[in-house]
């Protein structure tokens, strides 16, 4: 696994380098060797938090994890990186065209599907067209945390939702 290692409020010191090659390493006999590791580490106050993502063909895998101490962070990122492969192993390795970017011995070993993913419900409504402030609005009205509208800029299926910190983010296809 090939690590990029940033920091963000934070140096990255040795130590701190070490423990997630360390502990991410551990991953590894799940991955090609050249697979590409995006670990961004940043300080809040007394938050600790650490982003690990992990592109493969056709998915990322993505976990962060925030406690008041880095080394904790670093810990339970990688534990929640572990059971989501193995959880949605036979969703994200399409034998045809992911299973390259995993190991062999990955792709091949069966694991215990916990949990089948399943919906529950299904939703459909009008689609209008709105601003990003509004579609925000609307979605405080209805109490929800996201809200799909069709941006009345672009005209294209957009996505707010609500942020840590009641902030608003805002979620737009590549064109």
């Amino acid at each position: 696994m090939k690590f990029i290692i940033v920091g963000r409020n934070i140096d990255v010191t040795p130590g701190l380098k070490a423990a997630v090659e360390d502990k991410i390493g551990k991953l590894d006999k799940y991955f090609n060797p050249d697979t590409e590791v995006h670990v961004t580490m940043s300080v809040e106050k007394e938050r600790q938090k650490i982003e690990v993502t992990i592109p493969v063909k056709g998915s990322i895998i993505r976990s962060e994890q925030v406690s008041n101490d880095m080394y904790v962070s670093i810990d339970l990122v990688e534990e929640i990186i572990e059971r989501q492969l193995k959880k949605y192993k036979n969703k994200i390795v399409d034998k045809h065209q992911a299973a390259a970017s995993f190991s062999k011995s990955y792709v091949e070993n069966d694991y215990m599907d916990d949990e089948e993913v399943k919906i529950v419900r299904t939703k459909k409504f009008d689609i209008k067209p709105m601003y990003p402030e509004d579609a925000c609005i609307q979605m405080e009205l209805l109490g929800h945390n996201f809200f799909v509208f069709c941006n009345a800029e672009t005209d294209q299926v957009n996505v707010v939702y609500k942020r840590k910190g009641d902030t608003y983010g805002l979620i737009e296809p590549e064109v």
